[in-house]
């Protein structure tokens, strides 16, 4: 992650309160000098009941109540756990914290080091444009690194989902002609 990120402007460096992450922003924070902030309501989607559970059935139920708050249904419940609603209400406080500092100090890039299934989700949530299957399709690996322009005010716009492209396969073609009929390297 911090080799992928070297060259980008970060002026702000967070990460939830599960130590992996702050083990995984260390490099990051390192190259860039910055310290990492340690911010409550970055950290990964409870499992309620699911928590700890290997087997098929529980990961299952456990994709399939993120799926379906990425989809909007946001009163489906981990079993005994969060529902969607209080998914997002701590991670949107929590990226709206991050934005409040940015702005207060005039930063305008910063990172956040969370948790896949939470990002994966947030984002496919909360960021203009995309598709409506986009973020359930697009697994995000760990370290995968997705980047968002914006403000809790104006919104999201996806610029980057690790890898893959974000307006549609076309995008990923240098040859493949673009909406106007024009190919993209024609003069």
């Amino acid at each position: 992650m911090a080799r992928s990120l070297a060259n980008e402007p970060l002026q702000a460096l967070y990460a939830s309160t599960l130590v992996r992450t702050q083990i995984t922003a260390a490099p990051l924070g390192r190259l860039h000098g910055l310290d990492v902030t340690v911010l409550d309501g970055l950290h990964e989607i409870e499992a309620g009941a699911l928590e700890k559970l290997t087997d098929h059935e529980s990961h299952k139920r456990y994709i399939g109540t993120v799926v379906s708050w990425i989809a909007g249904d946001l009163e489906v419940s981990m079993p005994a756990g969060p529902s969607g609603h209080d998914f997002f209400a701590r991670f949107d406080a929590a990226v709206a914290n991050v934005a409040a500092q940015a702005d207060a100090l005039g930063h305008d890039a910063v990172a956040i080091v969370s948790h896949g299934a939470a990002i994966r989700t947030w984002t496919g949530r909360r960021a203009h444009g995309l598709e409506p299957d986009f973020a359930t399709t697009h697994v995000l690996e760990n370290t995968g690194i997705v980047a968002l322009e914006g403000t809790p005010a104006t919104g999201w716009e996806l610029i980057h989902w690790d890898g893959s492209p974000v307006g549609g396969l076309a995008l990923s073609d240098p040859t493949a002609e673009d909406p106007t009929g024009q190919r993209p390297d024609a003069p």
